[in-house]
């Protein structure tokens, strides 16, 4: 069964509405225009509608990069939203980046929330969680907000810095922060005999690690499934594998984790979407995750 599934505990965020490739989206008090390619549908909103809401508005100068246009130049260029389900709470400080990006997916609260569920119900004390590609934290901060003893890797220094400011924020403490290629992380610890009780992947569709390692998802993946499995604690798991291409569905990642591993319990596949106040429905990507818990 494939579930199409989307956040439940944002008081922060809205997706006010989606399309014509641009999103409408509130991020606590400030409402930005940002481009969608995904959203290909007509605006459920007026344009009028549109302009009048939003305080800021991405303009893209190039396909990777572009500039913020305020209504106000007093709207400021950074501020701080926060995530609280039933277990924990975080916060995330958000910029306007060249790249469109905040600081944050907020389709990934999903996941979140499967993550903290998972850890307070493990039977093991200070489980050990491995958060890989793991962007300004989002998932590192969870696990620990939930209790477990966490690893962030991020070929990235600059984004790794941005998650150590949302754990201080979110008076959080003791993640350890490893700024390298992912697969050669894994490797490594595979090597080292290292396990874990859980296991984040939200791998780029491209990308590339602090010494010019290349990464392409459909080259790449299944290595990275295959090792990342020798990782996983036999006894009591989680895993989950998070995906953001458009060539990619969730058939797919249910081979690729089969594939990796056969004995794999509790498998759940599916889409990650937005929906939006004025209607849409905003595809963002295809899980796959899966548990076990000791008996």
């Amino acid at each position: 069964m494939i579930q199409l599934l989307n956040p439940t505990h944002w008081k922060d965020y809205e997706l006010i509405d989606c399309g014509d490739f641009e999103k409408l989206e509130r991020f606590g008090n400030t409402i930005l225009i940002r481009p969608e390619p995904q959203a290909v549908w007509s605006k459920a909103l007026s344009p009028a509608e549109w302009q009048r809401l939003h305080h800021i508005k991405f303009k893209g100068r190039s396909a990777t990069a572009g500039d913020w246009v305020k209504k106000d130049q007093k709207t400021a260029d950074r501020w701080h939203v926060e995530y609280k389900n039933n277990d924990v709470a975080i916060k995330f400080r958000l910029g306007l980046t060249s790249f469109k990006h905040l600081g944050i997916f907020p389709e990934q609260a999903v996941n979140w929330d499967y993550i903290s569920d998972n850890i307070k119900k493990f039977k093991t004390p200070a489980p050990k969680v491995l958060n890989l590609f793991a962007y300004t934290g989002g998932a590192s901060l969870i696990a620990r907000a939930a209790g477990a003893d966490t690893t962030h890797v991020d070929s990235i220094k600059q984004v790794v810095t941005w998650a150590n400011e949302n754990q201080e924020l979110s008076g959080l403490k003791d993640i350890r922060w490893m700024v390298e290629d992912a697969l050669k992380f894994v490797k490594r610890e595979v090597k080292r005999g290292k396990t874990y009780n859980g296991i984040i992947l939200d791998p780029p569709a491209y990308g590339n690690g602090p010494n010019g390692e290349k990464w392409k998802l459909e080259d790449n993946i299944n290595e990275m499934m295959s090792d990342v499995m020798q990782l996983l604690d036999p006894e009591e798991h989680f895993l989950i594998l998070n995906t953001y291409s458009l060539g990619f569905s969730s058939v797919i990642i249910e081979n690729l984790i089969k594939s990796a591993y056969p004995k794999v319990q509790n498998l759940e596949i599916g889409e990650l979407y937005l929906q939006a106040t004025a209607g849409p429905k905003l595809p963002l990507g295809v899980f796959g995750k899966f548990y076990k818990n000791k008996s």
